[in-house]
């Protein structure tokens, strides 16, 4: 979130977290999932913690610290990419992922890279507890299965979601099913994630094997031919839809398995006050199944 700097405004936001997480529409939609949503035993307070979830064995809060501000992936500009990269040194994001569990989240979601790799294992060394979950896929620059296991411990691993979208393209998604199927031989959990609110639809159809998804509020990886049919022109840089979340949400309660919604503040675009953070925040609460969460990226620089 990068909305708001101020330390008044501090305490009002964690309260509304809080409620948000806890979910207002908890008992308007109804719970299909495997997993079951785990409710705080006190009221709602910085040290009673923001509601969880199951995943597998684990608790995790419902709402997720995302690593793309972490890792320099702004999905707006070359420069803002640059500024978030130049922010978080090492230093810095160990500071940040301190703060993270000092004020409940208890969940942090990344790729394995040198700098987070050595960031958890520094909180870790810290006496941290924080849960970790990788994104990972195989690709040529990512390391082994194994090696990720050892050097993060993740509580799970997920198929990433761009290149998930294009083997779905290309007539290729045995191979996601297949890294899925390896995932667990690791003893690990398995997840998928997409921005494609149809290729979750397919995997949830089809039974596959995962634990869960990651689902992207925004389809942003439409290709520019998918852009021109639908809408007979192309934008400029990644397609942001207004009508994105309700078409993915609607395929998030449909599947009976646990769901980490993300980019539910449009990768910023949605922070031009502190009003419209609490809308989208507000929408996917109401809008995903109580066994459920939220990834969300922070910059804090501001």
């Amino acid at each position: 979130m990068t909305c708001g700097s101020s330390g008044e405004r501090t305490t009002g936001r964690r309260s509304f977290l809080l409620q948000a997480c806890a979910g207002t529409a908890a008992a308007a939609i109804p719970n299909r999932a495997g997993a079951r949503s785990v409710a705080p035993q006190e009221s709602p307070s910085r040290l009673a913690g923001i509601p969880k979830i199951e995943l597998g064995a684990h608790h995790v809060t419902r709402l997720i610290a995302g690593g793309n501000p972490i890792g320099g992936f702004s999905h707006s500009t070359v420069n803002m990419s640059r500024h978030m990269l130049e922010y978080f040194t090492l230093e810095r994001t160990i500071e940040f992922l301190e703060q993270c569990e000092r004020e409940g989240i208890n969940t942090w979601q990344f790729d394995h890279m040198e700098k987070p790799v050595k960031a958890l294992r520094t909180v870790r060394e810290r006496g941290s507890k924080l849960n970790f979950i990788c994104l990972h896929a195989e690709r040529e620059k990512d390391a082994p299965l194994k090696t990720v296991i050892a050097d993060m411990k993740p509580i799970a691993i997920v198929h990433h979601g761009g290149v998930t979208d294009r083997l779905f393209r290309d007539g290729k998604a045995q191979q996601v099913r297949d890294f899925v199927k390896k995932v667990r031989d690791h003893g690990v959990l398995a997840g998928v994630s997409s921005h494609n609110p149809q290729n979750i639809l397919r995997i949830a159809e089809a039974g596959w094997e995962n634990d869960l998804f990651m689902t992207c509020f925004y389809f942003v990886t439409r290709t520019k031919q998918e852009q021109q049919k639908l809408l007979g022109k192309v934008v400029v840089g990644e397609p942001f839809f207004e009508s994105d979340p309700i078409d993915m949400t609607n395929v998030i309660r449909q599947v009976n398995k646990p769901c980490l919604a993300f980019k539910i503040l449009a990768a910023g675009q949605l922070c031009a006050n502190q009003e419209s953070v609490e809308k989208a925040f507000k929408f996917a609460f109401e809008h995903i199944k109580p066994t459920d969460a939220v990834i969300v990226g922070m910059y804090p620089r501001f």
